[in-house]
This record gives structure tokens, C-alpha cells and sequence, in this order.
């Protein structure tokens, strides 16, 4: 009899040690860990993670009987085609329901967009302006908008009405024409590397390869301020408004939509400059490759 209870009490230990190892089934159809593909970007967490809030959108896809129904990538990942850069912040808040963001975030905007469709209306009243006091963040003049005014904002809109009183006062220096908006000063570099192929007739036979990428050097709110939501940041996600890089590109390879977007926004070009190299392209044959890079230099007043 106590050789049959020990049978019986080891078999139901090993039966439920075979549950807690089994694969997803029916019944459990997402595993522990969960792999994610946002935007291009890889995540891996935990499913206690993914529906860590109730209702939300996450919670709504991982609480499916069956998975069938959910996008994957060509490595099997679960797919979601959203900003990839913005979603750590999001996952962030999935795992402890708290906001925190870096020191003068620039895409405080962008991220209440994103707050909105994952269906986290706690994270969207953090990250709406002037409602979160224990967080600085939300005070800061240079998180939402990166065309914000500099720290000193009221010095300087008091240094421009005060221009704009004596200018259209009788007598001024404009004889009392309006003066325009007051905007930042500043230079953008504006680069690129292209490449063509030359032949034996160079005059009647040239190759020219599209250029690949445009790169923007400068200040990062001058930069937003132009080419807005044509500039991709991914290489330099966190820049602060007041700092410089030289790490953004643009979505588009056309020279000329990037120059119209400058000369609009009032820059005009003071210097350029290009280098150049060149090469065979084949052994066999005449075909030269000439590869360049060339700047062009903006300034706005």
C-alpha cells in the first residue's frame, strides 16, 4: 500500500513538472518571454509586462486565445509598426507604470502620440504639458516643440517687442515698416556623398548613381525647425534642443527639396566645398568610378 501512495505522489510530481516546461498551447498561447518587433527595433520582456495595464493595446494583443491573428516578422517576432526609437519608453512605463525621460527631451510630443495609440491615458496625462508636477520634465521650455526658445525666453522676447517698438515708432530705423518675426540665427551644413561612372566618351557616357543620403550638421532645433518631419533622427534620438550634432539625415535624395525647405526658412548658402577620388572600375575596360563628398554651408541672420 505505501509503495502504491509513493508510485501515485511521484507520478503527480512529474506530471507537473511536464506542465510548468510545456511549450504554449491552446491554453497558454504566449510564451514567458516575448520577442518584439517595433519599427525595425528589437525588443524582448516578459508577457506579465505586455499586459501589465489593462485595456491598453498590448493588453489586447496578448491576451488573445490563439496568436494567428497577430503580424510576425520573417524571424517569427510579433510586429508592431510604430515608432521603434519611442517604444522603449513606453515599454519602460508598461513595467512600472512611472515616466522617466531624459534630461531636455525633444520628442515629448511624438511620444503622447504614441501614449494614445498603444491606449495608455495615464502615460498621455504625464506627458501633457503643464499637468505633471513631480516631474520637471513637463516644465521644461525645450521638451515639446524643438523650434522652443532658448533658457532665456523672456529676455529675449522683451529684447524683439522692444525692437519691433522702435522700429515702427516715428523716426525709427525702419521709417516705421513692420519688422519680421524675430528667429534664431545659426548655420547648417548640409553634406552628401555621391558617385558616377565615367567612360571611354566621358562626354556621352556618364553613369550617375543617385546620392544615398543627405546628411544635416548643426544645431538640433535649427535643424528640426527646417526640414521637420522630413529629417530621420534615429542616429541621435535624445539631442537636446540647445546641442549640436552631426549625426541627422534626411528621408529624401534630392539636393534641391533640401535647399528650397533652407532658403525658405530664410538661410541663404555663404561656402562649399567638395572633394573627390578616382578609380578603375573594371580591369578590362576604360570605366572610371569618381566618388565625391561636398558640403554646402547655410546661414540665416
Amino acid at each position: 500500500m505505501c509503495r502504491r501512495l509513493g508510485w501515485r505522489r511521484w507520478l503527480t510530481m512529474a506530471l507537473a513538472d511536464n506542465a510548468s516546461c510545456a511549450k504554449p498551447g491552446e491554453d497558454f498561447p504566449f510564451p514567458e518571454i516575448i520577442e518584439l518587433n517595433v519599427g525595425g527595433q528589437v525588443y524582448i520582456t516578459r508577457h506579465p509586462t505586455l499586459v501589465s495595464v489593462p485595456g491598453s493595446l498590448l493588453w489586447e494583443m496578448f491576451t488573445q486565445k490563439s496568436i494567428r491573428s497577430l503580424a510576425r516578422d520573417s524571424k517569427g517576432r510579433f510586429f508592431v509598426d510604430r515608432d521603434g526609437f519611442l517604444f522603449r519608453y513606453v515599454l519602460d512605463y508598461m513595467r512600472d507604470q512611472q515616466l522617466v525621460l531624459p534630461d531636455h527631451f525633444p520628442e515629448r510630443n511624438r511620444l503622447q502620440r504614441e501614449a494614445e495609440y498603444f491606449k495608455l491615458p495615464e502615460l498621455v496625462k504625464m506627458l501633457a504639458p503643464k499637468l505633471s508636477q513631480q516631474n520637471s520634465i513637463g516644465d521644461d521650455p525645450c521638451q515639446s516643440d524643438p523650434e522652443e526658445l532658448s533658457p532665456n525666453v523672456d529676455t529675449a522676447r522683451s529684447l524683439a517687442s522692444a525692437g519691433s517698438t522702435l522700429a515702427n515708432a516715428p523716426g525709427g530705423p525702419s521709417g516705421g515698416s513692420a519688422v519680421p518675426d524675430s528667429r534664431r540665427s545659426g548655420f547648417i551644413t548640409i553634406g552628401y556623398r555621391g558617385s558616377y561612372t565615367l567612360g571611354r566618351d566621358s562626354q556621352t557616357d556618364a553613369k550617375f548613381r543617385r546620392v544615398a543620403r543627405i546628411m544635416v550638421c548643426g544645431k538640433t532645433s535649427l535643424a528640426k525647425e527646417v526640414f521637420g518631419d522630413t529629417l530621420n533622427e534615429s542616429r541621435d534620438p535624445d539631442r537636446p534642443p540647445e546641442r549640436y550634432t552631426s549625426r541627422y539625415y534626411l528621408k529624401f535624395t534630392f539636393l534641391e527639396q533640401a535647399f528650397d525647405k533652407l532658403a525658405d526658412a530664410g538661410f541663404h548658402m555663404v561656402a562649399c566645398n567638395s572633394t573627390g577620388t578616382c578609380a578603375f572600375a573594371h580591369d578590362q575596360t576604360d570605366d572610371k568610378i569618381w566618388t565625391s563628398y561636398t558640403e554646402y554651408v547655410f546661414y540665416r541672420e
